[in-house]
């Protein structure tokens, strides 16, 4: 069945109002056994307490340069991982209490293509390694896609165990677009599809006379910036007001072009450097007339804004400035140093989050479903959320914190649920005077768990309030908590629809 019509989904992000329900849903949509639901609830609620999460986050990189021949161009930077988590503890916990000791509990992994078969002689094998964070880490140096692969796109696929053979799961990167190598044409943005916008993630890396050995990686190591021969950062890159000063530092949309004043700040720590102009580079000088839109893979340098020619430049493992020599015949070039040119590449992040937790879980946690959007409508008085993503299953429920919703499964891309009314959170809606914010999750039929970044929320309705007593018991900052919810709403894209 489609789902019931409603109006479009407005641009402002709206919450849900609180109404009472007046009739049952439909019979179509699934839900638990009672017995099931109370099982599955004390689980939820245990969690929701002191969530027990285990995370794998893939970072990678936007585009991969083709081989040709017999070279291996391995991926820059290159695809790494990191597991992160209390739940991971709590795994080697219950491991060793089946007297199966630390080496049970290792974790271990292959990556490649998705392409490759099943031979794991054709992926490389990750070993994780324990960083001061708690993270475990590792990457794959050695990856390369052939000319003799034809795609234009591909995904990396990684394959999780235990040391002790048991199967966590298959996880998947998103799209990488190959390229044959790096455009010198000049970018048109009506073909955008190698240009970098503001906002997006980019990752630095600078390479002393093209020899892959001498790689560094702009990273963050204990709150300093840092180029490393290990790992790399992944940075947002965002479009800033030259005319305005680094305190206010207002950012703007739209494509990242030579000559632009930028602002680079760390995703994993939020550590940023201060304003920088970009430069373009050409035989190791910075061109300061170039005006055109930036592409993958191209050589660029960053001046510091307002300095006399003083750009970001790295010395062995650290950041430093370099002083730019001026070029006597040619006005418009700066002569730089080698630790001053690095290549620019957009990158992705792909986050999988899930718990055990009171269940003990056979099979693997795959595949790993991913929640990207929400959509709201409503039909009568029954109101339907429609959510949005990839890799889901007929085994998965939609939870509202602690509360089941009544499920249908559309499509590997689509959930369609019931939303719960608002007392089923022990709340009566003829008296709720403040939003209700719940978390939304997704839970296998075993109990498996799998959080997400989304929240939903019940507002009041100002009909449904009895009395402007009750309005003058809202306290003054009620603005500010809207305020905060609408902007938790428009972090998370989402967009709800109010019914008339």
């Amino acid at each position: 069945p489609s789902l019931p019509a409603g109006a479009a989904v407005p641009a402002e992000p709206l919450t849900h109002p609180c109404r009472p329900r007046s009739r049952s849903p439909p019979r179509y949509w699934v839900r638990s056994n009672p017995y099931q639901t109370n099982l599955l609830r004390d689980s939820v609620r245990r969690y929701l307490q002191l969530p027990a999460d285990q995370t794998v986050l893939i970072l990678h990189a936007k585009v991969a340069q083709k081989s040709y021949g017999n070279e291996k161009r391995f991926f820059c930077p290159p695809p790494c991982v990191y597991l992160s988590g209390p739940g991971w503890k709590l795994k080697q916990e219950q491991i060793k209490a089946r007297d199966l000791g630390e080496e049970g509990f290792r974790v271990c992994g292959y990556m490649g293509l998705d392409s490759m078969g099943s031979s794991l002689m054709e992926t490389q094998k990750l070993s994780f390694e324990e960083q001061p964070d708690a993270k475990g880490f590792s990457c794959a140096k050695a990856l390369y896609i052939s000319d003799a692969d034809k795609r234009k796109h591909f995904r990396l696929v990684l394959k999780l165990f235990f040391s002790n053979g048991q199967e966590i799961g298959t996880f998947h990167s998103k799209l990488i677009k190959v390229i044959s190598k790096p455009s010198q044409k000049k970018q048109s943005l009506k073909n955008t599809d190698l240009c970098i916008s503001s906002g997006s993630k980019v990752s630095l890396f600078n390479r002393l006379r093209s020899q892959t050995v001498s790689t560094r990686y702009l990273s963050v190591e204990g709150g300093a910036f840092i180029a490393s021969a290990r790992q790399w950062a992944a940075f947002t890159l965002h479009l800033a007001d030259e005319r305005c000063t680094w305190s206010e530092f207002p950012l703007r949309e739209g494509y990242i072009r030579y000559g632009s004043v930028v602002q680079l700040v760390c995703t994993a720590t939020g550590i940023t450097l201060p304003p920088l102009i970009i430069r373009k580079v050409t035989k190791q000088y910075a061109m300061l007339d170039v005006d055109e839109p930036i592409s993958q893979l191209h050589k660029c340098a960053f001046q510091f804004q307002g300095s006399d020619r003083m750009y970001l430049c790295l010395s062995t493992e650290k950041v430093i400035q370099f002083q730019a020599s001026p070029c006597p015949k040619e006005a418009n070039r700066e002569l730089l140093n080698d630790g001053s040119c690095w290549t620019i590449i957009g990158t992705e992040t792909v986050e999988y989050t899930f718990s055990e937790g009171l269940a003990c879980i056979r099979e693997p946690v795959s595949p790993m479903p991913l929640i990207t959007a929400l959509q709201l409508t409503g039909g009568g008085d029954v109101a339907m959320l429609e959510v949005q993503g990839e890799y889901f299953h007929t085994h998965l429920k939609v939870w509202f914190g602690d509360v089941e919703a009544e499920t249908m499964y559309r499509s590997p891309k689509s959930l369609v649920c019931v939303v719960p009314d608002v007392s089923a959170f022990g709340s009566d809606w003829r008296w709720l005077r403040y939003p209700i914010t719940v978390p939304l999750l997704l839970i296998r039929d075993d109990g498996l768990i799998y959080s997400s970044s989304f929240t939903f929320t019940y507002t009041p309705e100002q009909s449904f309030i009895p009395g402007q007593q009750v309005l003058s018991d809202v306290p003054q900052d009620s603005d500010k908590l809207l305020d905060s919810i609408h902007q938790e709403f428009t972090r998370t894209n989402f967009h709800l629809f109010m019914q008339s």
